[in-house]
């Protein structure tokens, strides 16, 4: 598990947030609000796989004021289709009382524990790293979700650990093992996600690589 906090029941909690990062004129990053819930998204159900948890409530913090709250709640969708799953509950609240200068938003999400333990596996690196303007421009290079929910639920996956800030190098401390592989910058930040640690075992180490396709390597 990586960032999610275990609730009483076999609940889930996973969290993430945006900010500067929008359609308002200050804001550093000038992109789609639809575009920033979907990366919120993301991060946030990789942090429910990495907890062998699917999300049934979805709570959405808005500060970016009322118009803004359709275009989360589409981004958020957006990325359900994409993995071809129902999008669960989705509440929240927006902040209409004062305009803010920039973007601002929080995604969470409460799962339940669905995916069963399993240990013997060899870690790979799957997707680009790639942070800001970066994550559209290499759209096609970033790992690719339903890629990785079909290889979760084949058995192929046996465990998810989503790459943040610290970059992989950061990651893989975390994890306890050492980190390196061929042509890729370990220590730049994989923005929202767009790098992500796949536990595969090695038997099946050419399947993955047929599946996962480019960007797709074993960490050494």
């Amino acid at each position: 598990m990586r960032n999610a906090i275990l609730l009483p029941n076999g609940l889930v909690l996973t969290t993430d947030n945006s900010a500067a990062i929008g359609e308002k004129e200050k804001d550093v990053v000038h992109i789609s609000d639809e575009v920033v819930a979907y990366f919120a998204a993301r991060v946030t159900i990789l942090e429910q796989w990495a907890a062998k948890a699917f999300p049934q409530t979805i709570i959405v913090h808005n500060f970016s004021g009322s118009e803004s709250w359709s275009k989360y709640i589409k981004g958020i969708k957006r990325l359900f289709d994409e993995i071809a799953e129902e999008c669960p509950i989705i509440t929240g609240s927006s902040e209409t009382n004062m305009e803010t200068l920039q973007s601002a938003m929080a995604l969470s999400m409460i799962g339940e524990k669905q995916l069963e333990e399993f240990h013997d596996f060899q870690w790979y690196a799957y997707g680009k790293p790639c942070v800001g303007e970066e994550v559209i421009k290499e759209i096609q290079a970033i790992a690719d979700l339903m890629k990785i929910w079909e290889a979760m639920k084949s058995g192929l996956v046996h465990a998810v650990w989503p790459v943040g800030s610290t970059g992989i190098a950061g990651e893989c401390n975390r994890l306890g093992i050492e980190g390196y592989l061929d042509g890729w910058n370990l220590n730049i930040s994989a923005g929202p996600a767009t790098t992500v640690l796949l536990g595969i075992s090695p038997t099946r180490e050419q399947e993955a690589k047929l599946h996962f396709g480019k960007h797709f390597q074993a960490i050494k």
